[in-house]
């Protein structure tokens, strides 16, 4: 069983998805605890509602980024809680070393493009105002690049001439929701697992 830790910088509404995934039997998984760098943050009441401890840690000095004393807070933060995998769910930081070294293969990430489209900051209105005719969002493995870890799972949505950027992040955050605890599920199976920088796929995806 996968026992969660979930980050976020925002309101949570992935985090939500999971919590709903794993309240339904959808998702074999236990959720240890949601931690965010904002003290505010939505996703932590999220938590809170559902009984799941939540918790808040400081990234001072840095402004981009979960390094040094930090890190090594949050690491222990994961250690006492027993935490075997990490989903990143609109965590405005970069992962460092200490963390990625530490949860090697066992972090990912939810982006909302089509990666390798479109990565880093504002993808949707990357997308948006570049003209695609479809966009979506990308499960991945998180590595030490920017969105350049392996792709687990992908949803696309096709952009209509009366679509706004509004409307488009509705409908891409509503595949958003279906695509996270699917690829959880998927490596709660057992079904994906990450070989260096490459998935290998169980016979259920593979066949």
């Amino acid at each position: 069983m996968l026992k969660l830790a979930i980050f976020g910088s925002g309101s949570g509404t992935n985090c939500q998805a999971i919590i709903d995934a794993v309240e339904a039997g959808m998702l074999d998984a236990e959720i240890r605890c949601v931690l965010s760098d904002v003290a505010d943050a939505y996703i932590l009441e999220r938590a809170r509602k559902h009984h799941i401890p939540a918790i808040h840690f400081d990234c001072a000095p840095f402004k981009t980024k979960l390094d040094g004393e930090a890190e090594q807070k949050v690491l222990q933060i994961l250690e006492d809680h027993d935490v075997n995998f990490i989903a990143l769910a609109g965590f405005m930081r970069i992962v460092k070393n200490g963390l990625l070294n530490t949860y090697a293969g066992r972090i990912i990430n939810i982006h909302p493009s089509l990666l390798p489209s479109f990565p880093g900051l504002d993808s949707g209105k990357q997308a948006f105002d570049y003209g695609v005719k479809h966009t979506g969002c990308t499960v991945h493995f998180v590595d030490a690049g920017v969105d350049t870890g392996a792709i687990i799972n992908q949803k696309t949505i096709a952009i209509e001439d009366s679509d706004t950027r509004e409307s488009m992040m509705e409908k891409l955050h509503a595949q958003e929701h279906i695509a996270y605890p699917e690829a959880l599920q998927w490596i709660a199976e057992g079904r994906i697992q990450l070989d260096g920088r490459r998935i290998t796929l169980g016979p259920c995806l593979s066949g």
